[in-house]
């Protein structure tokens, strides 16, 4: 039987789509955003206002966001920063928020 993948070590990605319905009130999260992430290890991979979807049922229209943390944890202490948090309510309020996903990547491959 094979091993367990090592979750606890893999990179994860978080997958957002949303509408932004207030561009000033969003941009004050934006401004935060991106130090918050760097502090706690994550990398921003991009974002596209247009996507297109070619097949299943199509998520909203809106924004969609890829960042990522090497590891859950930084992932975790990221998402549970006080600071972090009060930064997400212009977030909260700038937007709908249609899904906030988090995705597991592939854990590090053994080294023979």
């Amino acid at each position: 039987m094979p091993a367990e993948p090592d979750r606890k070590n893999a990179p994860v990605f978080v997958l957002v789509n949303l509408i932004v319905k207030d561009a000033s009130v969003y941009r004050q999260y934006e401004k935060g955003f991106f130090p918050k992430l760097k502090e706690f290890g994550g990398s921003f991979v991009t974002y596209d206002d247009a996507p297109e979807h070619l097949e299943g049922t199509s998520p909203r229209a809106g924004r969609i966001i890829i960042f990522t943390f090497p590891t859950e944890e930084h992932f975790r202490r990221w998402w549970a920063d006080p600071e972090y948090q009060a930064l997400s309510d212009h977030r909260r309020n700038g937007c709908e928020q249609v899904f906030i996903t988090l995705v597991h990547g592939l854990p590090p491959r053994p080294t023979a």
